[in-house]
């Protein structure tokens, strides 16, 4: 198949396997500097979490999740190339049952799923603005556990959207077009 990127697993089990992924626009998997820090940021709350990829594309966060031990991960994706990437993926790496890919539209899911996670990972692409929308179901549906933690990933000319109160942004990166932060949810009251 032309067109196709690769991405490699930076930790874990799973280390230095190759993830393949169709070229589409909007599709930019996190870059290997970007994925070690976050993961440093997470390494304590990792290990038996249940996490959401929501916007999964390439996958290379919920693998890289699973890899480092997350007991879960369900990776969410509508596009249908990006999709079959993505069971290919997890056929060639035998993630078994601890990765579960959903071909869905992200908004979709969060209202039907009944699952709750610990990480959730938000890295939808630049041109929508979903952000606001998925942060609000992910709290009016009851989706993370207490405490979660929530990557969120947008681009350095948008601003981000105003959190929920008791939320707190504990990590910032800026590279490139993109900025990422880590929210900690501890305080949220519902």
């Amino acid at each position: 198949m032309s067109g196709k990127g690769k991405v490699r697993i930076i930790g874990g089990k799973w280390k230095r396997r190759t993830l393949h992924f169709p070229s589409l626009p909007g599709l930019r998997p996190s870059p290997d500097a970007s994925r070690e820090t976050l993961f440093n940021w997470l390494s304590a709350k990792i290990v038996e979490s249940h996490c959401l990829d929501l916007f999964a594309g390439s996958g290379s966060l919920g693998f890289e999740a699973a890899s480092r031990g997350a007991s879960r991960v369900d990776l969410v994706e509508s596009h249908p190339a990006a999709y079959r990437a993505l069971a290919k993926n997890c056929q060639t790496i035998q993630t078994g049952q601890s990765v579960a890919v959903h071909h869905q539209d992200a908004i979709r899911y969060l209202e039907r799923t009944k699952m709750q996670y610990d990480i959730v990972f938000l890295d939808p692409p630049f041109r929508k603005n979903i952000l606001p929308l998925a942060l609000e179901i992910l709290v009016r549906q009851e989706r993370l556990r207490e405490p979660a933690i929530i990557y969120v990933e947008f681009h350095s000319d948008q601003s981000l959207l105003s959190l929920p109160e008791g939320w707190t942004i504990t990590h910032r990166m800026c590279r490139g077009r993109s900025t990422s932060v880590l929210i900690d949810t501890n305080s949220q009251t519902q």
